[in-house]
This record gives C-alpha cells, sequence and structure tokens, in this order.
C-alpha cells in the first residue's frame, strides 16, 4: 500500500499541579484555543477541549506520525507558558508531571465529546482524582496511587 492512514482517537487528561485551582472561567476559553492551535501543529487536531479549575480533557485525532508523549508535553510546555503572559495570578501556574491517555473508538466519539463538554456540571458531583481514577479502571489501566499525583 503507498499510503499510510490512521484514525487514532485519544482522550487526554491532566490537571495543573497538585491541581491547584488556577484556570479561572475567564481565561478557559481562550486557554482552549491556544491548546487547540498547538495541537493542530502537531498534526494531532482537537475535536474539543474543556478546561475546568484545576484540569483539562482534550479529545483529538493523534497524528500518524507523533507520539502521544511528544505531542502532550508540546502542549502542555507552550500553554503553560503562555498562561503565565496572562497576569501576575498565573506566574506559578505548572501542570502536572503526568497525564492519561485513553483510546476512543468511532462509535464513542459522540459520547466522549458529551463528557468532555459537560466536565463544570459533572465534576459539582466528583473532584478531578476520583474522575481520573475512574478513567483508569474504566480503561483497565493498574496504577499505583503513590506515583498519580504530584
Amino acid at each position: 500500500m503507498p499510503q499510510s492512514l490512521a484514525n487514532v482517537l485519544i482522550h487526554i487528561a491532566f490537571s495543573t499541579k497538585r491541581r491547584r485551582t488556577f484556570l479561572t472561567k475567564d481565561v478557559r476559553p481562550e486557554l482552549a484555543s491556544y491548546m487547540a492551535a498547538v495541537m493542530k501543529t502537531c498534526e494531532s487536531p482537537a475535536l474539543i477541549i474543556e478546561c475546568v479549575e484545576d484540569h483539562a480533557h482534550i479529545l483529538c485525532s493523534l497524528s500518524r506520525t507523533r507520539a502521544i508523549s511528544e505531542v502532550i508535553q508540546k502542549v502542555k510546555k507552550r500553554s503553560s507558558k503562555w498562561i503565565k503572559t496572562k497576569g501576575s495570578s498565573f506566574q506559578d501556574f505548572q501542570w502536572q508531571a503526568g497525564y492519561g491517555a485513553f483510546s476512543v473508538s468511532q462509535s464513542r466519539v459522540a459520547a466522549v465529546r458529551d463528557y468532555i463538554a459537560t466536565q463544570e456540571k459533572h465534576h459539582r458531583r466528583m473532584t478531578f482524582q476520583e474522575e481520573f481514577r475512574r478513567l483508569l479502571q474504566k480503561n483497565g489501566i493498574e496504577y499505583d496511587e503513590r506515583y498519580v499525583w504530584d
């Protein structure tokens, strides 16, 4: 076959360092737009990005030529630098070192998109840590609680 084709859909979630509530309502839409632009430069267009006070969710189509870790590293590094330009209240901003990345089948895109779009409502009932544990369990990922949080 002379052509390489792929449709690898990924749900990515990561928090601010120590889950600090840096992401105010006024900065979230612009942050999501900035992150989407970075994702595009990584040839991994975002289908949806939603940020809440202490974390972000991204549903994207992963580039067939880039590693997940490379894409996430660029999004986190560039968005961290960007948000620090938004005022003195963001000078100490950092993303956590790790992340969760979960494969999504084409048949589940609408459900995952809806899940990400309703994050604010969802987090009235559950913390990011509870949500992240649930995502790990749902996706069959074994983990050691001592190494998940920073």
